[in-house]
């Protein structure tokens, strides 16, 4: 009688690698990150003034504090309602470069690490690597405009013979650049970058978190993005005031002539501030600016996730998404 055959089965791993998205989804979550930042800088332009504002009266040792005196002083002295939305063009015009990149580059570069990892999540530590370099290359790339809105902002707060008096952000560039030189259209890079990766750590980490931890412990539920965004948006705000302190001063401070700048860099200025106001007003405005970044961290994440699905769905009725791939966005 003959021994039963036995077949060796090589071992293969059962961990399959998810799918490559479809190269129209990597595009548009680039442009939809953009008009998810769009819309929330449009709702809460004015609270990013105020903030700005409060920011600079500490510097000049101004004790009024309250937002509402601040707003009340905008509307009498610098024109009504327009001077709550004053540099709108430079803020929308960032927000299409900044959030689109922060965004599309996160959303990206997860996919990426996932395909790679043979997973369909991100643990933590991944989800602090994307959110540091999606980051850091946006808020780069967008330092001139967020110069341009910090200076559009600050101008009535300085002496008359100081004040720039730029007309809308073309004008902005185009005069820091024949002024002060194209390499200054980056000045304030180093605390923009350092606040952009500091606010993105705790905004996006903090939301993909959240959301998948609260999704396990309470099911998909349609609340979920919301308490998420608000979530990340309040530790986005708490970390990253410090340092979008510290870079308003630095962006606004213009010389007189003569005499040196006011500030030789970010560590002097920490240092003089400290020094000056006390370490506790790196938070000064800190309630305005729970008000302005909480929300708008939110707005953006909700939106940002609605526009996605709102995509996904159109490309499934319009059978772009077929039943041959194998890509989900729910992975």
């Amino acid at each position: 009688m003959n021994a039963d055959k036995v077949v060796e089965v090589p071992l293969v791993s059962t961990r399959q690698r998810p799918a490559k998205p479809p190269l129209y989804m990597k595009l548009g979550n680039f442009a939809l990150g953009g008009l998810a930042g769009m819309t929330a800088v449009s709702i809460l332009l004015p609270l990013d003034m105020i903030k700005v504002r409060i920011q600079i009266s500490s510097e000049c040792g101004e004790r009024i504090r309250n937002p509402f005196v601040i707003a009340r002083r905008l509307y009498n002295n610098e024109g009504g309602l327009r001077a709550f939305y004053r540099g709108i063009d430079s803020a929308l015009l960032r927000q299409a470069i900044f959030t689109s990149l922060r965004l599309g580059i996160f959303t990206n570069l997860g996919e990426i690490v996932k395909r790679y990892r043979k997973r369909k999540t991100l643990t933590l530590y991944e989800k602090v690597i994307c959110s540091l370099t999606a980051g850091g290359i946006a808020a780069f790339i967008d330092t001139p405009l967020d110069l341009s809105l910090v200076r559009m902002q600050a101008d009535r707060t300085l002496p008359a013979e100081l004040q720039r008096k730029y007309r809308n952000v073309v004008h902005a560039l185009t005069s820091v650049i024949k002024e002060e030189g194209i390499v200054k259209l980056w000045k304030g890079a180093p605390p923009t970058v350092c606040r952009a990766m500091a606010a993105n750590l705790a905004m996006l980490t903090t939301y993909e978190e959240a959301k998948e931890r609260l999704t396990a412990r309470l099911g998909k539920q349609s609340y979920i993005s919301l308490l998420s965004g608000v979530i990340a948006g309040v530790t986005s705000a708490t970390v990253s005031l410090p340092f979008d302190n510290i870079k308003t001063k630095i962006q606004k401070m213009k010389a007189r002539p003569g005499e040196p700048s006011p500030y030789k860099g970010v560590f002097d200025c920490l240092v003089k501030t400290c020094v000056r106001e006390g370490p506790s007003r790196l938070w000064v405005g800190l309630a305005t600016y729970y008000v302005r970044v909480a929300p708008q961290a939110t707005i953006t994440l909700v939106v940002y996730d609605i526009l996605k699905l709102s995509l996904i769905h159109i490309c499934r009725c319009r059978r772009l998404l077929t039943c041959r791939s194998r890509w989900s966005p729910y992975h």
